[in-house]
């Protein structure tokens, strides 16, 4: 692993040197490394087929750097960078046209959950594995009865000794049926009130008694899943001191509340512009009639204006979260703003591609697909109506009637 400077512009010039030396051409000049689009992302696990052998290389030359992970500590993985400093990778990442070189919901959420909540031994198990893309994860919180009012889960874990009996399903698992593991909430006291009595598990999916359906959306295509679990021995430990339950046991919710931060904190960060490596303003200026339209021309200003709002919003709130300020309820703000910013860019983008672009094999490629899936923003991580129920009670904290 390189040794990095702590000083910022030295680092600058070791990550384009670094760059240059282990980042493959191939990799390089294929737009925005933000947004979710399928296309050339490595998510890592024992599923996942890479696409080439420059993405293969570019994921475990940035692994061996410690660089998919660059803030997590260097005993998991990561290279140890600060705040500055990953702001610096992600610009020089930019600067190149490179995309991530592994992104997974382990790096996102269950990462963090466990560098907060898990004991030594999980994480010297997990992270590493997460950080060289040897483990993809899903994550098992929704239920048939039990979305937004997340703690109502009903998905028991029964005491059996060494090992807990796991019997429930989860919903809307995305893909569930590519992930190795999956991070779940499950009712170990029914007894309990509900926010109480919920452990948070970590569970093979090759574990006898669990099963996936996907779901077929209206775009065609879709990474959820029905998740079962039917009578799955989940051993209380995984061996070398590895519980099976992050936290203390029953107290779950404490993590779920913390993933959640973390989960609608990407969710609004990943939403903003540009759109699956697409510019507004670069689609406006190629077209000079759609330039010529007042309305589209000022709606389209106006995007990228609030994008940039959005975007210098988050960045605010990710220095003080490195800083250990919680950013907290904060985080309900940020996903509303940035998949509701994401619905509203996708809706121009149709509008800018005219009749064209509601053709499902149009030269705007996925496009209308993309559309579609920005319906599903608003519900992910938490619908747009508790995020600005949260909003008001806990961070405007006005009156409830």
């Amino acid at each position: 692993m390189p040794e990095f400077s702590r000083d910022d512009a030295q680092f600058r010039s070791q990550i384009r040197d670094w760059l240059a030396e282990n980042c493959p051409a191939e990799m390089q000049g294929r737009g925005s490394h933000d947004g979710f689009s399928e296309s050339d992302i490595c998510w890592g696990g024992k599923r996942f087929k890479f696409t080439s052998d420059a993405q293969r290389a570019w994921m475990e030359n940035a692994a061996a750097a410690g660089l998919t992970v660059p803030t997590w500590p260097v005993e998991y993985g990561g290279a140890g960078l600060s705040r500055a400093q990953q702001k610096i990778w992600m610009a020089e990442l930019a600067r190149i046209g490179a995309k991530l070189p592994l992104q997974s919901f382990g790096i996102w959420m269950l990462g963090p959950a466990l560098l907060a909540f898990g004991t030594e031994e999980q994480k010297r198990h997990f992270l590493p594995q997460i950080a060289r893309g040897e483990i993809r994860w899903c994550q098992g919180y929704s239920e048939p009865g039990a979305g937004s009012d997340l703690a109502s889960v009903q998905t028991r874990g029964e005491d059996r000794g060494d090992h807990w009996l796991v019997n429930g399903q989860k919903i809307w698992t995305s893909y569930a049926d590519q992930a190795d593991w999956i991070f779940a909430l499950v009712r170990t006291d029914r007894e309990a009130p509900k926010h109480l009595g919920i452990s948070f598990m970590l569970i093979d999916m090759e574990s006898a008694g669990v099963s996936t359906r996907p779901i077929r959306l209206i775009s065609g295509k879709s990474p959820f899943c029905e998740t079962f679990f039917d009578n799955v021995e989940v051993p209380k430990s995984y061996g070398a001191g590895i519980p099976a339950i992050v936290g203390e046991v029953n107290r779950g919710w404490d993590v779920a509340k913390h993933l959640l931060t973390h989960e609608r904190e990407m969710i609004g960060s990943g939403s903003r512009g540009p759109l699956g490596g697409r510019s507004v303003g670069k689609l406006l200026n190629d077209d000079e009639s759609v330039a010529a339209d007042p309305v589209l021309r000022a709606e389209a200003m106006r995007y990228e204006v609030d994008a940039m709002a959005v975007g210098l919003t988050l960045e605010r709130y990710k220095d003080m979260a490195g800083a250990g300020v919680p950013i907290g309820n904060a985080s309900s703000m940020l996903k509303y703003q940035g998949t509701e910013l994401n619905k509203r860019g996708y809706e121009l983008l149709m509008a800018l591609g005219g009749s064209d672009a509601v053709e499902w094999d149009s030269p705007h490629g996925e496009l209308a697909s993309e559309w579609l899936r920005t319906k599903a923003n608003s519900i992910e991580g938490g619908t747009s109506e508790v995020m600005l129920d949260i909003i008001a009670k806990r961070v405007l904290e006005l009156p409830a009637k």
